[in-house]
């Protein structure tokens, strides 16, 4: 087991995922890791022969050697079934960092749970992909009591570059929407123009250059640009993930009669591309739907 540097919290983190995984090695190599779990054990067991930290049996036993827990999974219901698995074993004054995204109501239900056994709570989603994660170079949007933030900052640090306080619990979730909003967005427009580049025949690798040096120069055209017009769609993010997290973008948009043509077009497009078989793929496969046939 790795040693915990003395003045350290001790961390452990649950959901050993594409994006937790990297989060994870990342705390390890500060030494502020102590603990994993994760769903599949064979996975927990092979992160902890790699990293010298403990693998355990349960969320509980997790959460009792540790002062702060990380979760990084994939839907609300399994945050709630992991917290409430986990609850039996928090010590009081602990802290409970959720990376997940989910809705910012089962951000306050979550907050709510623990607050019954003394344990505070933090909405964080991150921002910035497996790159950004494998890199500890995440934009990490939190929401929950600042003086708790300020205590996990320095493993926070571990995995994000930018790491803003947004408000109460739930804010951190609501600000991610706005987020995933933005990216299918993006999306929609960085294929639709590629698209209607590769219908002139241009050359794609100049347009790309030139594009990505001026005013609708942005992050998604500059790293997925060639990729998706070489119909190469590794992750990346996950579209059938983008789609989730846009089913509770369009949640949150009901509830407060806001409607958004970007929500509902991504949606409809990325449910296409599910069907056809293609929801491992990186939300760049949105060009397959665009591209010249």
């Amino acid at each position: 087991m790795t040693a915990i540097p003395e003045n350290k919290l001790q961390a452990g983190f649950i959901g050993l995922g594409a994006m937790g995984a990297s989060m994870a090695r990342n705390i390890a190599a500060s030494g502020q890791l102590s603990a994993v779990w994760n769903r599949s054990p064979s996975i927990a067991l092979r992160f902890a022969s790699e990293t010298g930290v403990q693998a355990c049996a349960n969320p509980a036993g997790l959460g009792a050697l540790c002062e702060v827990v990380c979760i990084c999974v994939s839907a609300d219901p399994d945050v709630l079934e992991v917290v409430g698995a986990l609850s039996p074993g928090l010590k009081t004054g602990s802290v409970v960092v959720d990376f997940s995204t989910v809705s910012a109501d089962t951000a306050r239900r979550t907050a709510e749970i623990l607050e019954q056994r003394a344990v505070s709570f933090l909405d964080s989603p991150v921002s910035g992909g497996v790159e950004g994660a494998r890199n500890g170079a995440l934009a990490m949007m939190v929401g929950g009591d600042q003086n708790v933030l300020q205590r996990v900052m320095p493993i926070l640090k571990t995995m994000g570059k930018r790491i803003v306080h947004m408000g109460p619990v739930g804010a951190g979730q609501s600000t991610k929407a706005v987020n995933q909003i933005m990216a299918a967005g993006i999306n929609q427009a960085v294929s639709e123009a590629l698209a209607f580049g590769e219908y002139q025949e241009l050359p794609v690798e100049r347009l790309i250059e030139v594009i990505a040096s001026g005013a609708a120069g942005n992050w998604f055209l500059e790293h997925r640009g060639l990729s998706m017009t070489h119909n190469r769609f590794n992750p990346g993010f996950k579209l059938k993930l983008h789609h989730k997290d846009l089913l509770i973008c369009r949640d949150m948009a009901r509830k407060l009669s806001f409607v958004s043509r970007v929500i509902e077009s991504t949606i409809e497009d990325y449910a296409r591309l599910m069907e056809q078989g293609h929801g491992d793929d990186d939300i760049s496969a949105l060009y397959r739907l665009k591209r010249p046939r």
